[in-house]
């Protein structure tokens, strides 16, 4: 396989944006969602809040960097509805990984005693303006937005696969130039 030309491939910072960010939700899909059921998991929800954190501070630069660089096109060979799909699923996810730490913020802000909010022990984040109910429903739409995550990020993952090993095109390789490195 031919390295892929510069105009069909992400940049270099686009590349690391998506795989530190992604290994991020990841973790905090898993803390997130099992922290009930595995006390172990339990014990990171400090960390899960300084994550999700990152994951919004990341996302911002992101985005910025996004709206000044083009991403690569589709191949001709995708299907009108399959790049609808593709693009609406990928700001979806943006929209999430802007949402969910905002959410989790409000939820953690409401009145009554607070835990220190630290970024992974190294400063204390402020809390937001929340009233009981605003904390209610930053707490009712976490719960909901973690879950929608997990579902883009599984339609995502399965996609990428897709494209790469049954339909052989190059659509995962721009995003992953160790596959690509010719």
């Amino acid at each position: 396989m031919s390295r892929l030309p510069r105009d069909e491939r992400y940049s270099t910072v686009a590349i690391w944006f998506h795989w530190i960010i992604a290994l991020l939700i990841i973790a905090n899909l898993i803390i997130g969602i099992g922290h009930d059921g595995v006390p172990a998991l339990r014990a990171l929800m400090g960390a899960h809040f300084a994550i999700g954190l990152t994951v919004l501070a990341l996302t911002v630069l992101r985005l910025g960097w996004r709206l000044g660089h083009r991403a690569p096109s589709y191949p001709n060979s995708m299907a009108g509805w399959e790049k609808g799909m593709a693009h609406a699923n990928q700001w979806l996810l943006y929209v999430l990984m802007l949402a969910l730490p905002l959410t989790g913020w409000l939820m953690m802000s409401g009145p009554g005693p607070h835990r220190p909010m630290t970024w992974f022990g190294l400063f204390n984040m402020p809390f937001l303006p929340a009233s009981k109910g605003a904390a209610g429903f930053g707490h009712e739409a976490h719960g909901v937005l973690g879950w929608t995550m997990l579902a883009l990020v599984v339609l995502h993952v399965a996609a990428a696969l897709r494209h790469h090993f049954i339909r052989r095109d190059r659509i995962l390789v721009r995003m992953a130039p160790v596959l690509d490195r010719g």
